[in-house]
């Protein structure tokens, strides 16, 4: 079995690959490279009315990195909905020795004293790779979604990367490019100074609402 370390991790993020395990009972890792990568755009991110709604409402406290593996093992959690994950025990090791690296980051949504959404990623540079995301009450996933843009739009991210496009994600604008398109994209990302946590306004819904839905970055 090969040993991938946090620092590995890391380089193969550099060069847009990830790991991903089967299963969460196999042991093993794979390393991903799609030919197709999908990204959701900061410059045109899109915001349902509802889900300005749900946002202008508050009906979460956002927090960030005050939970992350609880994060990881709730996206990991098996549902009536989801009845695999390619979340193992490696992931959770390797992530959370990221995370305690100040490498990964996780936006959370609690609700009555109870982590009830949120999402998880990795950052290098102005780049940040979204990893997963659970929600246990209606649209929590989403508004955590919505606090990650705002608060790479405020720190001047040029990419968040989702790996791959589903139904779910083309709500928000997901898309996808081209291998070669995206490592572009990654080396001019990787290069600019990004600050995570320049944000400050998560308990002000209309500043959130106002930097996501905004153009540039």
């Amino acid at each position: 079995m090969t040993t991938i370390t946090p620092q590995l991790l890391l380089k193969a993020y550099s060069v847009g690959v990830f790991p991903m395990a089967e299963s969460a009972n196999d042991p093993a890792l794979y390393w991903i490279e799609p030919e197709e990568r999908g990204l959701i755009p900061l410059d045109k991110f899109h915001i349902s009315h509802s889900l300005r709604k749900a946002v202008r409402r508050q009906k979460f406290e956002i927090r960030i990195d005050t939970a992350f593996e609880e994060v990881i093992k709730a996206c990991a959690a098996l549902t009536k909905d989801r009845d695999e994950t390619w979340i193992n025990a490696r992931i959770l090791r390797l992530y959370t020795q990221l995370h305690k690296m100040g490498c990964c980051h996780s936006v959370e949504c609690w609700q009555d004293g109870a982590l009830v959404g949120g999402l998880y990623g990795l950052r290098l540079g102005g780049a940040f790779f979204g990893e997963s995301m659970f929600s246990r009450a209606t649209d929590a996933s989403k508004v955590a979604l919505v606090h990650l843009v705002a608060r790479l739009k405020a720190g001047k991210f040029k990419l968040l990367d989702a790996q791959f496009l589903n139904p779910h994600l083309e709500q928000f604008g997901c898309y996808t490019v081209k291998k070669a398109e995206y490592r572009g994209m990654l080396d001019e990302a990787q290069d600019c100074e990004a600050d995570f946590f320049a944000f400050t306004g998560d308990g002000d819904a209309e500043t959130v609402l106002r930097l996501a839905q905004s153009g540039g970055g």
